[in-house]
């Protein structure tokens, strides 16, 4: 076994796995992406390490933990549409590629987006595109969406996004200021009923351009 792929595997065992992250699917698939791919080269030494990997213009890259919990929380289907707001390296967007059948990653960053779109194209990616886009509103143009997902947090929730879900589609976004944010799940029942529930914990940069809260003066 070659360093990289011990790295790998003590990812998803040590970091992945006790996160209960245990869908044999994801798994697999967490293990043949090439994390390190889609790394900048400055951090490819920390490709597997349980940390938020900087990037450009003060973003990151999720820990592999929570993109493992994200992944098997959404539970993708092969017909499914996804829409990704923050593509970030790409890696994410090509997980979720190789669970459904396309994904629209919106970036808002120019050099993240060409950098984005170079890694999947190496990867012979094909059902992924990468949008220059501030998507803090998701993208009404191109919804219904089977699966919305935020790579980064919000106060609130953004007005409108859930409109944008097909009925069964899901909503996957880390809510809350630091130190309390949840990551948060928003299924769609029906055309007026919603289910929303709570997975777990972390902390995670705000997106750019998020909806606060109101604050009340009395």
């Amino acid at each position: 076994m070659t360093d990289q792929a011990t790295a790998r595997f003590n990812m998803i065992e040590q970091q992945i796995r006790t996160w209960e992250v245990l869908d044999p699917q994801v798994l697999a698939t967490l293990n043949n992406m090439p994390r390190e791919a889609f790394v900048p080269e400055a951090y490819r030494g920390l490709a597997f390490a349980d940390i938020e990997i900087p990037l450009a213009h003060g973003q990151q890259m999720l820990s592999p933990k929570v993109e493992g919990r994200f992944l098997q929380a959404l539970q993708l289907q092969a017909k499914d549409k996804v829409l990704l707001v923050g593509a970030g390296s790409g890696y994410l967007a090509a997980l979720m590629a190789q669970h459904c059948a396309q994904v629209t990653a919106l970036e808002i960053f120019p050099e993240l987006c060409a950098q984005a779109t170079q890694s999947l194209t190496k990867q012979g990616i094909q059902n992924v595109q990468v949008i220059e886009l501030d998507g803090h509103n998701g993208y009404e143009s191109q919804a219904p969406y089977d699966a919305i997902v935020f790579t980064a947090s919000s106060p609130v929730e953004p007005e409108g996004v859930r409109y944008q879900l097909s009925i069964g589609g899901r909503l996957l976004i880390v809510l809350g200021q630091a130190p309390v944010m949840q990551a948060t799940l928003i299924q769609r029942l029906a055309e007026h009923s919603y289910k929303q529930d709570v997975l777990f914990e972390t902390s995670l940069a705000e997106m750019q351009n998020a909806p606060q809260a109101q604050v009340f003066s009395f």
